[in-house]
């Protein structure tokens, strides 16, 4: 079994890596990232490539980019992953992992995309109850920041603020606490996936296309 974990530089997808270490131990081999080639950013997440860099060295894994323009065409999409995934197969992988928790058209979309790849996919937290998850994220020592919002379910000040019981408790209750419905996005810069913490800090609040971003910056510049 060799695992290629999709990886947001979210919370998520660092738990689905701390999840499948304890139950697959060994077998995630490396991280799957799609990124925005005009800016060099993770999609949705605005997350700099510099900083997914470091977090793939932090979880001592070899990254891996699909680099698609914005907007991006499904076509486009499609063919770049497809030709990527042809690649993983080459390379040995058997199975692609998602961080997904419980919304069954983006779990059928994945193992739609996922058929007739020679890939199996695996959903490693799917079923879990969001805000159980979220206590057993911070109570883990998993430290994140908020890095999109989306401001017509959630309050723009939420941008750039630490994924913490704080935050959690300020949350609307029709907020899901891990923000499976996209209300928002985040950017894990520490947790029991890591052999060291980043040095990061949240930086400038920039809203565009109906989202609320929060930049997040390495204190080492970069």
């Amino acid at each position: 079994m060799k695992i290629l974990l999709s990886w947001s530089s979210g919370k998520d997808s660092a738990w689905a890596l701390h999840r499948l270490r304890e139950t697959h131990p060994g077998a995630v081999a490396g991280l799957l990232t799609t990124m925005n080639e005009e800016a060099g950013r993770v999609a949705m997440h605005a997350v700099r490539e510099s900083l997914v860099r470091d977090q793939a060295a932090a979880a001592d894994l070899p990254l891996h980019l699909v680099r698609i323009p914005s907007p991006c065409p499904d076509e486009i999409y499609a063919a770049r992953m497809a030709a990527f995934l042809r690649e993983a197969v080459a390379r040995g992988y058997t199975h692609v992992a998602f961080g997904d928790l419980f919304l069954e058209d983006v779990r059928r979309y994945r193992e739609d995309r996922m058929r007739g790849t020679g890939l199996d996919p695996l959903f490693p937290l799917w079923g879990s109850s969001t805000p159980a998850l979220a206590e057993e994220m911070i109570d883990s020592g998993l430290r994140a920041y908020l890095t999109c919002v989306d401001p017509r379910v959630l309050d723009a000040r939420f941008a750039g603020r630490a994924f913490d019981r704080a935050l959690l408790d300020e949350l609307p209750p029709s907020v899901d606490r891990c923000g499976e419905r996209g209300e928002f996005h985040s950017f894990v810069w520490d947790g029991p996936m890591f052999a060291r913490p980043l040095d990061v800090a949240p930086g400038v609040i920039v809203e565009r296309g109906g989202f609320v971003f929060a930049d997040v910056v390495s204190r080492r510049g970069g």
